[in-house]
């Protein structure tokens, strides 16, 4: 049980042992014990992405895991989002069901990038998806910009609008995969085993959402 509470609010180790009334290695050598398993006990529930996607209008969106800034890791460093972190890509259905997340990638990569490096840009070659303005450049259907020196027209202020408002559903569905403190507050443990830490709690919001 405290594994899950370690993870959902990203409690430091001795205020999980303080909860539960045992050591703070205690909870160390539990935590790293148990999340695997609770990995390989859900992985049937994380669907293949191009299975999840399929018949589907598919929204696309990145976000970042934050990390702190951490030495000889400049590169998850992002000046967007001025703190450190690993970029991952979320895809999402219209009603904010989570449908998939990418493989991390350093914080520093733009969503363009990062969607194309993820692998997630072949995989959609033949899905219809919608993507902020981060996402111009490929297949997806993005918001039109407003032309140099003059203004959008009715037809384009309406379809941003309706863009805008289907987007609103992958946000929703990431502001419910970070009810995972741990993705959303600040990753405190070693960075190579965040990208399994993504991959577990992944199949723990799969296995929320029932699939």
């Amino acid at each position: 049980m405290f594994t899950l509470v370690y993870v959902r609010q990203n409690l430091n180790q001795a205020a999980v042992g303080d909860l539960f009334g045992v050591s703070q290695p205690t909870v160390s050598r539990v935590y790293r014990g148990i999340l695997p398993l609770i990995g390989e006990a859900l992985c049937l529930h994380v669907p293949d992405l191009e299975e999840a996607i399929r018949g589907r209008l598919v929204l696309v969106d990145g976000t970042d895991v934050p990390t702190g800034n951490r030495a000889g890791h400049e590169d998850n460093y992002s000046g967007k989002r001025r703190r450190a972190g690993l970029n991952i890509q979320v895809a999402a259905d219209t009603e904010g069901g989570l449908l998939g997340i990418s493989t991390p990638l350093c914080g520093s990569m733009h969503d363009r990038k990062a969607f194309t490096e993820s692998g997630w840009e072949d995989l959609l070659v033949e899905t219809s998806f919608i993507g902020d303005p981060a996402y111009q450049g490929t297949r997806a259907i993005t918001p039109r910009k407003k032309p140099k020196g003059g203004e959008l027209s009715a037809a384009d202020k309406k379809n941003n609008k309706t863009i805008s408002s289907l987007r609103s559903a992958v946000e929703r569905c990431i502001a419910h995969l970070k009810n995972w403190k741990i993705l959303a507050t600040g990753y405190r443990g070693r960075l190579a085993e965040l990208s399994n830490i993504i991959r577990i709690v992944t199949a723990l919001e799969f296995y929320r959402l029932g699939w």
